[in-house]
């Protein structure tokens, strides 16, 4: 029965999660039924489910909160924001009894009474005033469309079984695509056209049958019941499709109407590549040209909804319900089609992921330690076997990877909570825009990246984005914009957090630093370098300490956990403009390329995706260095670190040593090493608490005999590389002085 409970919990955070996703989406789209209905669906869902594995407590509070929100989804009741948070208060309440394995306490119980009340009493206040009649008509519930008076009842929609398709018999062509598409159908029938013996509703039933179908009617231009010509038509049509018919096919349904008729078919949204997006009602009436992207804009930064705001400037009030429908259409096929997607995978806990992705990683040692014995032996049959084993352990290690690839859409979704609480409690409007969701990740390395992600929103929160009536006045919309991007770049993914807010002022940033003691008061520090400034440990440029802010603790974990990520952090702000904080992180922890090297005996692994080039160090270069670690490399100045002095490896050194040029947060950097092996696919071993902090040292592999390399911190390493380089610049120009 534990493991059902165990079970239960994990399929219970998602269904919060997913509660919580659809009352951010209803912040913003307060009229979007499908969201309304996701929202009791999930609270519906951990009611029963509860119930049944015996969480009582937790079942009778959902049961509360659900009588309170089925006057939301039977429509007596508006979403409001004072409705969203509580519905979010109560969300986390049940998350927090969800963690407890043990009794109830009467504490919490209290708590859970205290919720239910508040909730009650405010959805009773929302009920006494009388629902005025101008509101916009409910929208079609599951897969029924309202057409005039009747209703259409559209098949349920299934997935095509692969990429099957129907040919048309006559021409041969293609009549369903390999992915559903949504079109928008403006059928604007002629007046007459009952006279020619066609039936309008018999075209829009045909159209229900591709798929899911949302036909909202114009009936503004019918005239009274004694004004009425019975074979005039009076109403036309949007239609908003999802099928995976042809636009030929869907045109079809119009061949014999369309000469005399207006028919307008448009692709609105492509199902081929599902992430989470959706169209603003604003978007959708400019695209249909109804409204100009100026009034849309202008409407947009006034506090009413933009579709009230867009009716009081005169657009039509029919044109602004259909464009909902629409919306909401829209992000219901997405919500099928995402369900679809992610119908066809299984649960596994994280923890057999990790011992799976251990044992790959014992089977890719015991075969380097193959291919070596191979190679001593020169057995050609061996050698077959070993080749052939090899390219069975390469295609297993990238699909074991593979499988704890994760998208980090996943993640970014988390932060638009932190976004609309932080906004409230600091008294500003921000807005928390997503890309590149789709953009995977090792799950271990997603976890990790939590902290430094919140902790940089933060900060673009509180320094970053200005008051509303501040940014009015500098010329800026009152709502802020937070963006999180993500995109891959070689073996690294690069995360970028950008702000339109204030930007930083480099002058402040040095003053606090040497008020401080962290630089000295004529030290010249480039741009860069100042703003590295902010993550040394108790650095804040906040004048006092807030709940938010103020304790210099935030960009101090910040750094320290991407460094041992094997990251990098890089600021990029333009004064009055905004600041973009970019995160280059590595695609996983466990298995990487790397590149094998030997100084005086030990082997040291690089990271394959930050080496550039190997080159060779040579006496005669090395007798014309002036005493400094810097050689020219095809024109450029490349400073170098030798190995050996780091790490304090004594013995002679050869004639010729190998540079490994390596690209940093801090540049191009070389590392002198006696002598570069090869290609090495390495398994990384976390170091013991004895030795996790060594500096330059991010961990351990072992080889295919067994003995142990350690992995290279290449940030830490360049760091001493760039500070050597100063060093001996520095000196160099003060002889130059010296003997001028």
């Amino acid at each position: 029965m534990e493991n059902f409970r165990d079970n239960f919990r994990e399929e219970a955070y998602e269904l919060l999660n997913s509660l919580e996703a659809s009352l951010l989406e209803l912040e913003e789209q307060p009229e979007n039924e499908a969201e309304i209905s996701a929202v009791f669906r999930s609270m519906h869902t951990v009611k029963g489910s509860a119930a049944m594995f015996g969480f009582e407590h937790i079942s009778e509070f959902a049961h509360e909160i659900e009588n309170n929100l089925e006057f939301l989804r039977d429509g007596r009741i508006r979403v409001t924001d004072r409705l969203v948070s509580l519905t979010l208060k109560a969300r986390d309440h049940i998350r927090e009894l969800l963690e407890i394995d043990e009794e109830i306490p009467d504490d919490l119980k209290a708590v859970s009474k205290e919720i239910t009340t508040e909730f009650t009493n405010y959805v009773q206040s929302l009920l006494e005033p009388a629902r005025t009649t101008e509101e916009a008509p409910s929208a079609p519930g599951g897969d029924v469309s309202s057409i005039g008076s009747e209703e259409v009842e559209a098949p349920s929609q299934e997935s095509p079984s692969g990429t099957a398709a129907s040919i048309d018999e006559s021409t041969g062509d293609t009549q369903e695509l390999d992915h559903y598409v949504t079109y928008r159908v403006r059928f604007k029938p002629n007046a007459e056209i009952f006279k020619f013996g066609t039936r309008p509703l018999m075209l829009l039933r045909e159209l229900a049958e591709f798929g899911d179908c949302t036909a909202v009617p114009y009936t503004e231009k019918i005239p009274k019941l004694s004004e009425i010509e019975e074979e005039n038509c009076y109403t036309q049509w949007d239609v908003v499709l999802t099928t995976t018919k042809s636009v030929s096919s869907v045109r079809d349904v119009f061949i014999f109407v369309e000469d005399s008729s207006e028919v307008s078919i448009n692709v609105i949204d492509d199902l081929s590549e599902v992430e989470e997006s959706h169209k603003r009602l604003g978007e959708i009436l400019a695209d249909r040209g109804v409204v100009p992207r100026e009034s849309v804009d202008r409407a947009a930064g006034r506090q009413k909804r933009i579709g009230e705001m867009l009716v009081e400037e005169g657009v039509d009030r029919h044109e602004v319900q259909s464009a909902l429908q629409e919306q909401q259409h829209v992000d219901r096929s997405r919500k099928k089609v995402q369900q679809e997607m992610a119908g066809s995978s299984i649960r596994v806990s994280s923890e057999k992921l990790d011992n799976l992705v251990d044992l790959v990683g014992e089977i890719v040692t015991l075969q380097a330690r193959l291919s070596q014995t191979t190679a001593q032996l020169g057995d050609s049959n061996l050698n077959t076997i070993s080749e052939n084993f090899e390219r069975l352990t390469d295609e297993l290690r990238d699909s074991t990877m593979s499988i704890r690839m994760l998208p980090i859409g996943t993640t970014f979704s988390k932060f638009r909570r932190l976004v609309r609480d932080l906004s409230q409690e600091l008294g500003k409007e921000v807005e928390m825009v997503a890309a590149g969701g789709e953009t995977e990740l090792d799950k271990t390395v997603i976890e990790r990246l939590n902290d430094p992600l919140v902790h940089v929103i933060r900060n673009a929160i509180d320094h970053g984005i200005e008051r509303p009536e501040v940014r009015e006045k500098a010329g800026k919309p009152r709502t802020g914009t937070v963006t999180l991007s993500a995109e891959h770049a070689g073996a690294e993914v690069l995360i970028r957090i950008t702000d339109d807010g204030a930007g930083l002022e480099q002058a402040s940033i040095l003053e606090k630093a040497r008020s401080r003691g962290l630089i000295r008061g004529d030290e010249d520090l480039s741009e860069q370098e100042i703003y590295q400034l902010l993550f040394a440990p108790g650095f804040s440029t906040a004048d006092s300490v807030t709940s938010v802010s103020g304790r210099g603790v935030g960009m101090d974990v910040v750094k320290k956990e991407i460094d041992n990520l094997g990251g990098s952090v890089h600021i990029e702000s333009t004064p009055g403009s905004g600041t973009t904080f970019r995160l280059n992180i590595p695609l996983t922890l466990a298995i990487i390329d790397g590149l094998l090297v030997k100084i005086g005996g030990q082997h040291y692994v690089f990271p394959l995706s930050a080496v550039g080039e190997c080159i060779e160090l040579t006496e005669e270069m090395r007798g014309s260095e002036s005493g400094g670690h810097i050689i020219n490399n095809r024109g450029d100045v490349l400073p170098y670190v030798r190995l050996r002095d780091v790490f304090g490896i004594e013995g002679a050194i050869d004639g010729i040593e190998q540079v490994v040029v390596v690209y940093s947060q801090q540049g191009t950097v070389g590392f002198v090493v006696d002598s570069v092996i090869g290609d090495f696919q390495t398994v990384i071993k976390n170091l013991g608490k004895l030795y996790r902090d060594l500096e330059g040292i991010s961990g351990a592999t072992i080889l295919g005999d067994g003995t142990v390399a350690l992995i290279l911190d290449l940030q830490k390493l360049a760091s001493l590389a760039t500070s050597v380089s100063t060093s001996y610049a520095s000196n160099t120009n003060e002889m130059e002085v010296s003997n001028g």
